[in-house]
């Protein structure tokens, strides 16, 4: 069975830990990178997992951390669930392609740290991701299955992809629109797999809560593209180190609502596409749902048995100063 391990700040100091009920083991040793992490001190928290001696700090004693750093990629999987791509204005099934971009390691931040709203963005959005940490260096096409995903996926962890939709949008620039500063918040807990794990990787529940209502709710079973499948293609694209993001796609219950694919086609011989953007605007403008500052957002993600918990992230929106 694996281990959810954290990192986190005491006294001054950035330390991993192994995770116990409502307490944290130290790793007694530093660690300048999730890389150099999973390169010396992932053998050692396994080694502690059954130890269940020495210290233990209390979790509420200490500032949690990222458990992603930079220097990383961050890969984004866009419309990977049905209910997002349907409340896009695309069919619900199946795309003949995976959707990838990617996102500034810049925008990592901690999973209680606020969620700074830049100035003149108005349309700020959630996106919660299941996301995947690599753990081995991938850099030429390899096919990952089932069988070997583990030799690949060091763990998973929550992830937000926070999106600036009034820049993503009419600028058609996903990587501006979504790598502000602090728009991706990880943690608190990272979970390490064994290979006897990584069934429960296809049986997530997944969460987002705004002030304590529901915007998204879903289970990993739901992504139309798999991870095996995702990374064997990106193998094929990039290369891949220890401590990269793979964000995996948001399920539906954003706050961006587009009109029907039959919708667009109708404006579009209506309007210019300037008049239509426009339009769009004004109307996302209205909608409610959008983040405003103060508002909370609390993210869950954990297996049916509760054998993987990634705890509770929880951070607030407030506006650049």
């Amino acid at each position: 069975m694996g281990i959810h391990v954290a990192r986190y700040e005491r006294e001054g100091r950035t330390e991993w830990g192994v995770v116990q009920g409502d307490g944290l083991m130290p790793i007694e040793s530093e660690y300048s990178s999730l890389a150099d992490f999973l390169n010396r001190g992932k053998s050692v928290a396994f080694g502690m997992k059954d130890e269940g001696a020495g210290e233990s700090v209390p979790v509420g004693s200490v500032r949690l951390l990222s458990p992603v750093t930079a220097p990383c990629s961050i890969v984004c999987q866009g419309l990977n669930y049905g209910s997002h791509r349907a409340e896009s204005g695309a069919a619900a099934e199946k795309a003949p392609f995976n959707l990838f971009f990617m996102k500034a390691d810049s925008s990592l931040s901690g999973p209680n740290d606020d969620v700074v709203r830049p100035r003149g963005i108005g349309l700020l959005d959630y996106e919660l991701e299941l996301g995947l940490v690599i753990g081995a260096e991938i850099t030429a096409k390899t096919e990952i299955t089932e069988d070997n995903l583990a030799d690949y996926v060091a763990g998973i962890v929550i992830s937000n992809d926070v999106s600036a939709r009034d820049v993503q949008i009419p600028q058609n620039q996903w990587f501006k629109g979504k790598s502000y500063r602090t728009f991706c918040p990880t943690g608190p807990y990272l979970f390490l797999f064994d290979q006897e794990d990584i069934a429960r990787l296809h049986d997530i529940n997944i969460r987002l809560e705004v002030n304590g209502k529901v915007r998204q709710e879903a289970n990993t079973s739901q992504l139309l593209y798999g991870p095996a499948e995702s990374l064997t293609e990106l193998s094929g694209l990039m290369d891949l180190r220890p401590g990269d993001l793979i964000q995996t796609g948001t399920p539906g219950g954003v706050a961006i609502k587009a009109p029907s694919a039959k919708v667009q086609r109708i404006a579009r011989v209506l309007m210019d596409e300037k008049k239509m953007m426009k339009t769009f605007l004004k109307k996302q403008s209205e909608n409610p749902a959008y983040l405003k500052d103060g508002d909370v957002m609390r993210l869950t993600m954990s297996s049916p048995d509760g054998a993987i918990d990634l705890g509770v992230m929880e951070t607030r929106v407030a506006a650049e100063v």
